[in-house]
């Protein structure tokens, strides 16, 4: 008997001595958690992809015992990226396109092109990225040159906002256009009575969806090549701005073999079909994929001058942009969609497209409301309406580098008057005291620390211009990463489960080389991942 009581000690001594296991303990790192108080921790334990506890690293190591333990070497740990809009789904096609990005003229374009062609031999020729802003003339290119290089081969290059583009005459033919006509929010483009090629807005995708589709084996490379770009500069949420239902039905499938494990919050397209599917399934949400808003188009770029402006461009007086439906629709899509209880994320890029939309939001939400009404871009907002925004909490969704690739011309297309309403992010934040922040990707490029760089600095690679661009509105470093992270987070009604690095929160998260919180400028744009974790589980390593 006496044996058997002391056999029964030595266990209970033995149990009351063992650690609570954890999967992944994190030490000797400088963790931002981007918490309320902002508070920076050394340590971090982590079990079945969930944040147990941080700490002090002696503290955190003491309390808990690991299956793996990472040694940070006193390096940065931020919660994992959130681009807070962008295009997954076409950042991965685009991947699978000729890259026109970074052109310095329309030859370099058609150089570039016909490199791309050797490789890729059949159907449809397609390309993204010309700027003509970037080049010494300015102009849009027109289609001469391509049909001679392809006379039989159909050709579909978009500018880089995806808002204009120039086909070749065999694509025109294919889309059934022989001359000039009037449609509703685009342009085809004619001088001298011929067609240019120049397509703008609606009239895109007239071209556009002649295109085949991938077949599944070619989407699902393009989505699994888009991730593994995302994770190496530690994103690990990504707004996806404007899909089909068929598309998130793909990225259901490819979610649930576990080949696909980017975090996804994705806004369905303006159009009748993706309205019925949603009202009908409802809102979808796993651990991975968020689905409970729609995309809406207002308006078109600046860059190609198709954003509605209040009164005409300073560089083209008798253009001012127009909506790309009437007034109408947008009204019943607001309420269709309030009805339902789904967000509208609205593009809206000219100080009228803005207006316009603002008011139909301050209509049907009527006053104060936790919806998270979404404007995306908000890029030029006359100076009375600033206010629209924060009257019904709808929520500013900002790209900073779009205001650093702009800023060159911008003030050429606007006046010097009228830009002082762009770009204006701090002004923006300060409506709701916060502001979510992306790329818009494949429009810019996908790494976060250029979204930073822009937010905080608000100059180019260059180091121009020598005073920042519009420094008024900068933000401060702990605003920008907040807009990266929680504030991300927050506009997708996720802040409870990720954005920032806090118990039971998800172990999302990143490892930096450089601390961006104090580095010099040339530092951040030289800052590396060296690893990304997403759920506890390593996805990249440098």
């Amino acid at each position: 008997m006496k044996k058997i009581l002391s056999l029964f000690l030595l266990l209970a001594v033995f149990c009351s001595c063992s650690k609570p296991r954890a999967d992944l303990v994190v030490y000797n790192a400088k963790i931002y958690t981007v918490n309320d108080k902002f508070d920076v921790v050394e340590a971090m334990a982590i079990k079945d992809g969930k944040i147990l506890s941080l700490g002090k690293s002696a503290a955190i190591r003491g309390q808990y015992e690991a299956k793996e333990e990472l040694d940070a070497q006193g390096k940065a740990i931020y919660p994992g990226f959130i681009d807070a809009h962008a295009h997954f789904f076409g950042y991965g096609q685009s991947l699978q396109t000729a890259d026109l990005r970074n052109t310095n003229s329309w030859d370099e374009v058609l150089d570039r092109l016909s490199e791309f062609a050797k490789t890729h031999p059949d159907g449809w020729l397609t390309g993204r990225g010309w700027d003509q802003n970037d080049w010494p003339d300015k102009q849009f290119p027109t289609r001469e040159k391509l049909d001679k290089l392809f006379p039989n081969r159909p050709v579909l290059l978009e500018r880089i906002d995806g808002h204009a583009a120039i086909a070749n005459d065999i694509a025109l033919s294919e889309a059934g256009i022989t001359k000039s006509f009037t449609l509703t929010g685009g342009d085809i483009v004619e001088k001298d009575g011929k067609l240019t090629g120049l397509l703008i807005d609606n009239a895109v995708e007239l071209v556009a969806s002649k295109v085949p589709s991938p077949d599944a084996i070619q989407a699902k490379k393009m989505l699994l090549d888009a991730q593994k770009n995302c994770f190496a500069v530690g994103l690990t949420t990504i707004d996806d701005c404007g899909l089909d239902y068929d598309a998130v039905e793909f990225i259901e499938k490819l979610q649930a073999d576990k080949s696909l494990k980017m975090r996804l919050y994705v806004m369905l397209a303006d159009a009748e079909k993706n309205f019925e599917y949603l009202f009908k399934r409802g809102a979808i949400k796993t651990d991975r994929l968020n689905v409970r808003a729609f995309k809406v188009y207002a308006d078109g770029a600046l860059g190609s001058r198709g954003a509605c402006l209040l009164h005409p461009y300073t560089d083209m007086p008798k253009k001012s942009g127009f909506l790309l439906s009437d007034i109408k629709h947008f009204q019943e899509v607001a309420q269709k969609i309030n009805q339902h209880n789904f967000q509208m994320c609205t593009h809206a890029i000219g100080d009228s497209a803005n207006r316009s939309i603002l008011k139909i939001y301050n209509e049907v939400l009527k006053g104060k409301n936790d919806k998270r009404w979404r404007i995306e871009h908000a890029q030029v907002v006359a100076p009375s309406d600033f206010d629209l925004f924060g009257k019904t909490n709808v929520i500013p969704s900002v790209q900073p580098t779009h205001a650093t690739s702009d800023m060159y011309w911008a003030a050429d297309r606007l006046g010097h008057e009228r830009i002082k309403g762009a770009y204006a992010y701090k002004q923006l934040m300060a409506q709701n005291g916060w502001i979510p922040l992306g790329t818009d990707f494949p429009v810019e490029q996908i790494n976060p620390m250029l979204t930073f760089y822009a937010a905080t600095i608000r100059k180019d690679s260059k180091d121009y211009p020598s005073g920042g661009f519009q420094m008024e509105n900068a933000l401060t470093p702990e605003e920008a990463l907040r807009g990266m992270t929680i504030w991300a987070a927050k506009a997708n009604f996720e802040e409870k489960e990720k954005g920032s690095l806090e118990v039971g929160k998800l172990a999302d998260f990143v490892l930096m080389d450089q601390d961006i919180m104090k580095a010099a400028p040339h530092q951040i744009l030289d800052n590396k991942v060296l690893k990304t974790y997403l759920n506890g589980e390593k996805v990249y390593e440098k």
